[in-house]
């Protein structure tokens, strides 16, 4: 295996077989799981090694114990989704999540156990049996490392770092490619299919526990190439995240609950008592509790007392979290963290079946940036690992078309053919004042679409948004990247691959905000991940999913039983 960054010798314009866009759990776990013999190229946007799966504290969700089963698994799934899980997917899901767990013991995955040497599980949230396998409080942590390890091995595999794709190539109906940003080249890149794994949306919010890169880029690829995207209007908001002036936001895992820890406001009650399951109710209901007993206080966050947990205990499953706090100089075992709701994972995404594949033919999607229909309205505690995993294995079945003789040969030229040109375009907006659009639509989003939504609030923002993209579009530098030939390699100055950078955030965060605000507008019923102040009753006329395609109005689609 090849492993090189940015700056690197270019990457070679293909054909390539499949190109990966992500290298979090669900990008990984395709690399291992495409067939064998396949040349595959797998980019990833970030340097480092953040992702959202990597951040994972909780687990993974798979029945391995006796007084369990694969029905109660689905139950329980169906019963957190709210009405909208589709049914072929929870089946999946559920079928092949032992397999998948055995996957990963042969990988080497060293789960926690118990002194008998059996699988360790924990009850998290809306779960009715423990079923969660972890690694202390680290589990994504561990996952992606086993992945990586493996993956890098695999044959006929490219893993570039600091690579950004900035559109996908369409032609005659099909996927047939890329265009990326790798360091200052702006190049396309051709393969038979390409499988999207770029994440969630979490950063469209400015209270979130995703990472910075996490702000449903591949969403707005897939939509502006012609996929079909669906229940964009289901967002979790994890009620436990760290709140803390001066601190990044820090996901307290829904673990620490499960074991005994309790949320309290400042007087030491519960704002949870009145819920079925109190702090182990579903998350959408939590985290609106929550926001109620904050603002009948006139507080900005309650506290997870972990008093309930015995000492050995926490610092035996909790080491992350617990090391977390106390470098930020609080003392988790002696008072309550300040935690408060923040984005945390996007049920909808780009809509596929079960073989991964979307509305467009040659373009996948995995892991979170994908809609399967699992979730439904609102994702049961830690099933979000194992559909990556799940899905990742569909795609050991992947149909590429034939490549052409013409196309083999023209593709595979030397890369001399490919001269660069250089271009010293330049952006008519300051990155400062595109960083400070950034921020203020993420803050705009928590505002209008958050745990509540106004609709009069995400009325203006839409529009606002809308017409925002107009005149970004006509960005000198992003008409370049629209006008690129297939065969052309261009070169950026340094200022201008910086200010190219920031003008394709700001849009691919206008264009998936703009998604996300109308499927909220068009949703007029309040359901698991998406609540309306005005409209707070569950509707059955809704029990749908919601759709959005390109040139098309919104619509819905039938649930699948």
């Amino acid at each position: 295996m090849t492993r090189s960054g940015p700056g690197s010798e270019p990457i070679p314009s293909g054909p390539w077989d499949v190109v990966v866009v992500g290298a979090g759990a669900a990008g990984l776990m395709t690399c291992l799981e495409l067939p064998a013999g396949l040349k595959v190229l797998l980019v990833n946007r970030n340097t480092s090694q953040r992702s959202s799966s990597r951040w994972a504290q909780g687990g993974i969700a798979s029945v391995t114990r006796r007084d369990d089963n694969s029905a109660s698994h689905a139950e329980d799934t169906i019963h957190a989704g709210a009405g909208l899980c589709d049914g072929d997917s929870v089946r999946l899901l559920v079928e092949q999540a032992p397999q998948c767990v055995d996957r990963l013991l042969a990988l080497g995955m060293d789960f926690d156990r118990n002194r008998d040497g059996s699988l360790a599980t924990t009850l998290e949230a809306a779960h009715s049996h423990h079923r969660v396998l972890h690694v202390q409080d680290r589990t994504g942590h561990a996952l992606v490392d086993v992945l990586r390890q493996h993956a890098e091995q695999r044959p006929g595999l490219l893993h570039r770092r600091g690579v950004r794709v900035s559109q996908l190539w369409v032609e005659n109906g099909r996927c047939c490619g890329v265009q990326v940003l790798d360091g200052c080249r702006l190049q396309w890149i051709r393969s038979r299919a390409v499988v999207l794994a770029t994440g969630g949306g979490g950063h469209l919010y400015t209270n979130t526990t995703n990472p910075a890169q996490a702000a449903g880029e591949g969403i707005a690829l897939a939509w502006t190439a012609g996929a079909a995207v669906e229940d964009l209007e289901f967002v979790q908001f994890h009620p436990t995240a760290l709140k803390l002036p001066g601190a990044p936001c820090f996901l307290i895992s829904e673990a620490v609950r499960g074991e005994g820890g309790r949320l309290v406001d400042q007087a030491g009650h519960s704002p949870v008592t009145d819920l079925p399951g109190a702090d182990l109710a579903p998350r959408d209901q939590v985290s609106r509790a929550l926001v109620k007993c904050m603002r009948d206080q006139g507080i900005d966050h309650v506290g997870l007392d972990l008093s309930g947990i015995p000492r050995d205990q926490a610092e035996r499953r909790f080491p992350t979290i617990l090391d977390r706090c106390r470098n930020l100089d609080l003392n988790p075992l002696e008072q309550p963290i300040p935690v408060a709701p923040a984005a945390h994972y996007w049920m909808g995404g780009v809509a596929t079946d079960l073989t991964a594949a979307t509305s467009l033919p040659g373009l996948y999607a995995v892991g979170e940036v994908a809609c399967t229909g699992l979730h439904g309205a609102n994702r049961l505690a830690s099933n979000s690992l194992m559909e990556c995993l799940v899905f990742a294995r569909q795609l050991g079945a992947i149909d590429l078309p034939a490549v052409s003789e013409d196309d083999r040969r023209h593709w595979t030229l030397p890369e001399q053919r490919f001269q660069p040109s250089q271009t010293h375009a330049r952006s008519r907006t300051s990155m400062g004042e595109l960083a400070r659009s950034i921020d203020r639509l993420s803050e705009q989003c928590w505002d209008v679409a958050g745990v509540n939504r106004s609709t009069k609030g995400m009325q203006t923002l839409l529009k606002l948004t809308t017409n925002a993209m107009a005149p970004l579009e006509q960005e000198e530098l992003l008409c370049i990247v629209n006008r690129q030939q297939h065969e052309q390699q261009l070169a950026l100055e340094e200022p201008s691959r910086q200010e190219l950078n920031l003008l394709l955030d700001l849009l691919h965060r206008q264009r998936t905000s703009a998604l996300l605000l109308e499927a909220c507008l068009f949703r007029a019923e309040s359901r698991g991940g998406h609540f309306r102040i005005d409209a707070p009753s569950t509707l059955p006329q809704w029990q749908r999913h919601s759709r959005q395609i390109r040139d098309q109005r919104i619509h819905t689609r039938q649930v699948n039983d």
